[in-house]
């Protein structure tokens, strides 16, 4: 039998080839230079950075994160050093490694995301923006995601403010209509190049029974669900808009511990593939064995490439 080193992993997008299809989850291992540098010379095939805000934000009181027996509540509230601090981790950041370096934008205002988004074009750097719709775990702001109208409107106003090829993360949907409505707004964009799936499921609750309380200090309790609880609405997500955005990337994000899950999202349609949760619980030790577990899942199945199963799941 032929060995892992056979396998594939490789993913060409974007006008490159990344030498994986696993990075983390914005979120996640890289609020701070020393975590994305420690992602970056890890086993991931791309770095993203902490959703940044123009102005650094300490975010939400603690406890505001807490781990379950089924993956994660959050409701950390963006903090981050502030745009400028990404923006020069950018200007120092190794391109020649062969890693694709995203940025998450995620402006409290649109205005916000407009002069971040400039400000990146002015300095010419090969950073891709990865623009944040979804972000539950901010008191009083709303998930722009959830507002056609308000996301029309801003992604016609990126196009003009951003000059080449960027993505957006999206929150998870439910409804087939509200599936469709999306696609539509996001088909009208031929420079929103891919979009990642999901942002994690807002606003759940956890109860520990022992103190009779609620789990973390923000929101009275209420927070973004990761991990298990939200594999199947990731897989959901990817699978609807790999059909209905063609010509643009999916990348799956949401509830994956192993080769498994990312077998399970590549199948669904994902061109490459995040890791938030298990990447907060174990460190970027994760990204080797979870890739090594998707090249003997693949072999094992007798795929060589991710290209021979992505998208072709099947229904019954």
């Amino acid at each position: 039998m032929s060995d892992l080193s056979s396998i594939d992993l490789s993913v060409s997008w974007l006008g490159q080839t990344m030498p994986g299809c696993l990075y983390n989850a914005s979120g996640v291992w890289c609020r701070e230079e020393a975590e994305l540098e420690a992602v970056r010379t890890s086993a991931a095939a791309a770095v993203i950075s902490k959703s940044a805000t123009l102005s650094a934000r300490e975010g939400n009181p603690e406890p505001r994160y807490h781990r379950t027996a089924l993956g994660s509540i959050n409701s950390m509230g963006l903090p981050n050093h502030g745009f400028a601090y990404y923006l020069d981790y950018a200007r120092r950041y190794d391109y020649g490694c062969g890693k694709p370096l995203f940025l998450s934008l995620s402006g409290m205002t649109l205005d916000d995301n407009l002069i971040m988004l400039r400000t990146l074009a002015a300095a010419g750097l090969p950073a891709i923006p990865e623009v944040n719709l979804s972000c539950p775990n901010v008191p009083g702001k709303p998930q722009l995601g959830y507002d056609f109208v308000t996301t029309t409107e801003a992604l016609n106003a990126f196009d003009r403010a951003w000059p080449g090829r960027y993505g957006v993360k999206l929150p998870p949907y439910f409804d087939p209509a509200h599936f469709a409505a999306m696609a539509d707004i996001l088909n009208r964009h031929p420079r929103l190049a891919f979009v990642t799936c999901i942002n994690s499921i807002g606003n759940g609750l956890v109860v520990d029974v022992d103190s009779e309380s609620v789990t973390i200090k923000p929101k009275d309790g209420l927070g973004g669900l990761g991990g298990d609880y939200v594999l199947p609405t990731a897989l959901a997500n990817v699978r609807e808009f790999y059909r209905l955005l063609p010509g643009k990337d999916i990348v799956g994000c949401g509830g994956v511990k192993s080769g498994k899950e990312a077998f399970m999202h590549i199948l669904a349609g994902a061109r490459a593939v995040q890791v938030g949760t298990c990447l907060h619980h174990e460190g970027p030790a994760a990204f080797a064995r979870i890739a090594a577990e998707l090249a003997a899942l693949m072999l094992a199945k007798g795929y060589r490439s991710l290209e021979a199963f992505r998208g072709k799941l099947r229904t019954l």
